[in-house]
């Protein structure tokens, strides 16, 4: 990801944010091809000196098919986004869009069964919370979830690079600054939020 100086980002309570908030994500690799996969991840900070990305993709998908311990991949996080229009501006100029995403780039240690298990149930403990009626892992009986967990090829990344990038219009003067956030607060939830996050770099 290319990343101005402008916008690069050294918050990793922003990397957190971003993705607790966007958690279905990208897992690419390039292994005798590139392959992208959609996957539902979770930053496992156990360790805080040592966190990593936890997911799982179908064993049926060719990407599990291909990936074993020590290869790189790359999970991609895309955070709040939205256009900004040209129109915005006190002067001619381009339009462009704003955004914030986070990169992983990292060495995949595939789990053991029990780490499987143990991923499952935290994954789905998350969402199954706010639920009317959760169903945890521990309600569908281990033998049922262990016959489920044969389709699962589960995943650490150990990251060895992070990037975090803020797009918010950071390279605008104030006055079109302060106008983009009017127009954005008027517009999708999206843009809304684009709108709170410029409000705080200016704090």
């Amino acid at each position: 990801m290319f990343i101005p100086k402008l916008y690069r980002s050294e918050d990793y309570n922003l990397m957190k944010e971003i993705i607790r908030e966007n958690a279905f994500a990208l897992l690419i690799s390039s292994v005798e091809k590139i392959r992208a996969t959609h996957s539902m991840m979770m930053l496992n900070e156990d360790d805080p000196e040592n966190i990593y990305v936890e997911t799982h993709i179908s064993r049926a998908n060719p990407q599990a098919k291909t990936l074993k311990d020590g290869d790189e991949v790359l999970c991609d996080f895309l955070g709040a986004h939205t256009y900004i229009s040209s129109s915005w501006y006190d002067h001619m100029n381009v339009s462009t869009w704003n955004y914030e995403a986070v990169q992983i780039h990292g060495k995949v240690q595939l789990m053991n069964h029990d780490e499987l298990y143990q991923h499952l149930d935290k994954l789905t403990s998350k969402y199954e919370n706010f639920q009317k009626c959760p169903v945890m892992v521990k309600d569908m009986g281990r033998e049922f979830v262990e016959k489920e967990m044969k389709g699962a090829f589960g995943l650490k990344i150990i990251p060895t690079e992070i990037f975090i990038k803020q797009k918010l219009s950071q390279n605008r003067k104030e006055h079109d600054f302060q106008n983009i956030i009017s127009e954005l607060e008027n517009s999708d939830e999206n843009g809304r939020k684009i709108a709170e996050k410029m409000k705080l770099i200016k704090k």
